[in-house]
């Protein structure tokens, strides 16, 4: 297909991709934040008996549809175009946001957060799959990344809406706003191509075995574990887990963190609109630096700042410090992690790219699983008010060390014929 100016050579342009992705998972970060702004409200409801390990084990509910959801939605993506899954995916995560307005007691609300993580799951892959083979090669992590703060964007827009209505309201009120994704489904179904398809400047170059099946949909787990693409695959979903407990730690735990540190409700929201603030600056930024070939070294920082802002955080500092430490420690989660999605995306050609987004996240999601939970038992095990902080610093350090030992390779140009490398190409 010959490309027009304002295309990406995919059939899709670029502008409304990233918007209609960012819109997307603005409402994914909304929900995926909503859990954390009625923590304090859950906490001290009068019926339901919430604990926090109840509330640890409610984020982790959440978090435990996601794997399941990630990776049908990748699968089907590569197997069936973006479009459809995308349309399921939506209509999916409004219902279920929905029934969590409606639950009258801890067990239905328990049962609707799961049935929720199964669609934030869905829809992140699916997006930044999209959005990847739209995205103008030269500009390729700066639009992709634009879209993925669609999820910071989100958590703002939850403590915007939690502190103007909480403690006073009912906090089921904050789920009413999942009827919106419905909305989206003749956008999706407009705008999305149902065929995948890549730009060829996008297409990693890479060697396909003798005998293997490029295009089958049955072996695309088999190409991902291929020797020469597995060590990179592995690391790939190790830091997706050490993001991604950080990530769901902090959206469910970081406002509960800092009324516990002596703050109200009002200002811990504060801190949480703060972290989202710093995720959307810090991903622009740094997708910035990533298109000039620095995606790797990007991310390493990305991760140890997340470290050294949630000590900060653990600290007495005076206000305004304590409010950049969190704009910091959001780009050190969300923002690190939005630079390995893309950098799982860059990776892969667009036949596995759906798959390979899917497995990452579905099995990093492991980490989601288990980021509230580990939070939890921290925060109960050690009566220390820092102990939930540092308990960020374990995974932020273990990331910045997996992404340091991917081998760093440099993307082929336009023009050159798919080679032979020994891992898949990862940018500087």
């Amino acid at each position: 297909m010959k490309s027009t100016p304002g295309t990406s050579g995919t059939g899709a342009r670029p502008g409304p991709a990233v918007a209609l992705g960012l819109v997307i998972l603005c409402i994914e970060g909304y929900d995926l934040f909503v859990l954390g702004a009625v923590g304090p409200s859950l906490l001290a409801h009068p019926d339901w008996d919430v604990t926090k390990s109840t509330l640890g084990l409610l984020g982790s509910l959440t978090a435990l549809g996601m794997p399941l959801g990630s990776i049908a939605a990748g699968w089907a993506g590569d197997l069936y175009g973006r479009r459809l899954p995308m349309v399921v995916g939506l209509t999916w995560l409004s219902v279920s946001m929905l029934l969590s307005a409606l639950a009258g007691d801890l067990t239905p609300f328990a049962a609707t957060r799961f049935l929720t993580g199964m669609g934030i799951g869905a829809l992140i892959p699916l997006v930044t799959a999209y959005v990847s083979e739209a995205a103008t090669p030269a500009r390729h992590s700066l639009q992709v990344g634009t879209a993925t703060t669609g999820l910071a964007i989100g958590g703002i827009l939850t403590g915007v809406v939690g502190r103007t209505l909480l403690p006073e309201g009912d906090f089921r009120t904050l789920f009413l706003f999942g009827g919106i994704p419905l909305a989206l489904i003749p956008v999706v179904w407009r705008l999305v191509p149902a065929v995948v398809q890549d730009h060829p400047a996008q297409t990693p170059p890479e060697a396909t075995p003798s005998g293997a099946q490029p295009e089958g949909s049955a072996n695309r787990l088999r190409q991902l574990l291929a020797p020469h693409r597995r060590r990179s695959t592995l690391l790939f979903w190790a830091a997706t887990f050490a993001g991604l407990t950080i990530v769901y730690g902090a959206s469910t735990w970081l406002p509960t963190l800092m009324v516990d540190s002596g703050y109200d409700l009002g200002s811990s929201l504060e801190f949480s609109i703060a972290f989202n603030v710093g995720a959307v600056i810090g991903t622009v930024g740094a997708a910035l630096v990533a298109d000039r070939g620095f995606l790797k070294a990007a991310t390493i920082v990305g991760f140890l700042l997340a470290a050294v802002a949630m000590i900060t955080l653990s600290t007495p500092q005076p206000r305004p410090l304590l409010l950049v430490a969190s704009a910091v420690a959001g780009f050190g989660a969300l923002g690190t992690q939005a630079l390995v999605n893309i950098s799982v995306a860059r990776a892969h050609p667009a036949r596995l790219r759906g798959t390979a987004l899917g497995f990452s996240l579905g099995v990093g999601r492991v980490g989601a699983i288990v980021g509230p939970s580990y939070l939890a038992a921290v925060t109960v095990l050690i009566s220390s008010s820092k102990a939930g902080f540092y308990a960020f610093v374990v995974p932020a350090l273990l990331g910045a060390v997996l992404i340091g030992s991917l081998r760093s390779v440099r993307r082929p140009s336009a023009t050159e014929r798919p080679g032979g490398p020994s891992e898949a190409p990862v940018a500087r």
